[in-house]
């Protein structure tokens, strides 16, 4: 009995210490992780290239280098003209009189209405082609930036690994000595459970 004990005690401070020695590795993960300071003055040309990217992406850079490529393609847009109506509609609206300020608002209304509804439909189209392309494209870029940020480095996770297991040894050693030792008990062993 006493050699079961022992044994069981012995299972259960491994897998103690096992599960010391993980979470000493996800702590010095987390730690090396996130410590952006020594990030910075190992490789400051990474972080600036991962900061300079996602500003690039905030202030819409992929939209406007679109809109200049676009530009150089096909030329500067046409002005708008200073009236928007044809002229053969500007002479019927002059034919109709005192009503031609009101049959102007109507057909102006109208018109702004198509606009705006051809527009959006134009807007959806393009957007659907855009995110298209760009959806497996930002879900890459992200993904990378997401592993360049949270992906601790060796040289830093060796170190906080190492302040880690020496305070948890610390802690270890101060609980150790604290605990009484397991004696086998005295006596008889106990009876076995009746057999149903």
């Amino acid at each position: 009995m006493a050699e079961d004990t022992a044994a069981a005690r012995d299972r259960v401070l491994a897998a103690r210490s096992e599960l010391a020695e993980q979470l000493a590795v996800l702590e010095a993960s987390g730690r090396a992780a996130v410590d952006i300071p020594a990030r910075i003055k190992r490789s400051p040309a990474k972080v600036a290239a991962v900061v300079g990217g996602a500003g690039f992406l905030a202030l819409k850079g992929p939209q406007r280098l679109f809109g200049a490529a676009r530009q150089a393609v096909t030329g500067k847009p046409a002005p708008l003209p200073k009236s928007m109506l044809p002229d053969e509609v500007e002479k019927t609206l002059r034919k109709l009189g005192k009503d031609g300020d009101k049959v102007r608002g109507t057909l102006e209304r109208d018109f702004a209405t198509y606009a705006k509804q051809s527009r959006k439909d134009r807007e959806s189209l393009r957007t659907l082609l855009i995110l298209a392309v760009a959806r497996p494209l930002l879900n890459r870029g992200a993904k990378a930036v997401g592993d360049t940020l949270l992906m601790p480095d060796a040289p830093s996770f060796k170190a906080r690994l190492e302040q880690v297991r020496g305070r948890l040894d610390s802690e270890l050693r101060s609980t150790a000595d604290e605990m009484p030792p397991v004696t086998a008990p005295d006596g008889p062993p106990p009876a076995a459970p009746p057999e149903r």
